[in-house]
């Protein structure tokens, strides 16, 4: 199973129209945004749909609107996804922002997860039932329902219309086939080279976007990187973020980010050699005055003693019996 895929994955590469066409379908929903399913209720139905009967589906809240209730439909995946020792971490905190970038990636994942479920069949999988457990599924259900059904009678509308408009041409076919043969047939409203065209940009724009979710997976890399709790207290971490996590496009983000570098290589200059010398010659002259005083003082007060002093003193050594004295 895709528990661990990898950024360069192809089902990174699907877009959003087809995510959202497979939500809706699957769920019977009518989400226009992929960023409406980020209070988490629409994922765990979707792992129910893949496991049907292992979401409790009467824990999870479809009218979540504060990140608080929100929560408490992940945590109700992340136990789904311990239960199924799926390891693919869940950042709850920017998918509950509703970011787009974010809630379309995770959603990525989860198709791709549950495509490789029983090559993503829902063994006849009722979603309005299941949701009816759940709090405010019956509202989301009574929402949906209309352009549900609005959908299917769009599509029934011009079968009978066909239906009607092909009875009536049976009628008058023979004297139109004449005709038909006379007139010329109209063209294209551009031609073929208007057709080329069109599909010349539609190449552009595919590659576009996958140059762009390219490089997106990258940053997402370097990002994840940065999180890590060996790395993520360094400067250079914090300056990469700096530049990663800028709102707007300013230049003096990356100036900003330099001057934290600069800032930090001046405070871990080493000492000079020269100021080490220095600092050595002046340490030892120190010590040698100390010394030359030392001396004189020494010196001053012995010729500044009395010759009485100078007496006992001597006494003293021939009293210790210095072999000096006689």
């Amino acid at each position: 199973m895709a528990t661990n895929i990898g950024m360069m994955d192809s089902a990174y590469f699907v877009g959003r129209s087809e995510i959202l066409a497979w939500i809706n379908s699957t769920l019977q929903l009518n989400l226009s945004k992929v960023e409406e399913a980020c209070s988490g209720a629409v994922h765990c139905q979707l792992m129910d749909a893949a496991h049907p009967g292992m979401v409790p589906m009467h824990k999870v809240n479809f009218d979540a609107k504060n990140e608080y209730e929100m929560i408490q439909n992940y945590k109700v995946l992340q136990d789904v996804f311990n239960k199924l020792k799926i390891t693919k971490h869940i950042e709850v905190s920017k998918l509950v922002k509703g970011r787009p970038l974010d809630n379309l990636e995770f959603m990525q994942w989860m198709k791709r997860y549950c495509d490789s479920v029983n090559g993503g069949a829902l063994h006849s999988y009722n979603p309005s039932e299941r949701r009816e457990a759940s709090k405010g599924g019956k509202e989301v259900t009574k929402k949906a329902a209309p352009s549900q059904s609005s959908t299917k009678s769009s599509t029934a509308a011009p079968k009978a219309q066909s239906t009607h408009n092909a009875r009536r041409n049976e009628v008058s076919s023979v004297n139109l086939a004449n005709q038909s043969q006379k007139a010329p047939r109209p063209t294209s409203s551009g031609g073929p080279a208007y057709d080329e065209k069109i599909t010349e940009l539609k190449l552009s724009v595919d590659s576009l976007e996958k140059e762009r979710d390219f490089y997106f997976g990258k940053l997402r890399d370097i990002e994840i990187l940065c999180q890590s709790p060996e790395i993520e207290h360094l400067l250079v971490v914090e300056a990469i973020k700096k530049i990663l996590y800028a709102t707007d496009d300013d230049a003096s983000v990356m100036a900003e980010a330099q001057a934290m570098l600069s800032s930090q290589q001046k405070e871990a200059e080493p000492l000079s050699p020269i100021a080490e010398i220095s600092e050595e010659k002046s340490s030892s002259e120190t010590q040698k005055r100390k010394n030359i005083v030392n001396f004189d003082v020494d010196a001053a007060s012995f010729t500044t003693l009395s010759p009485r002093q100078r007496i006992s003193d001597v006494s003293d050594v021939h009293c210790s019996g210095s072999p000096l004295m006689i």
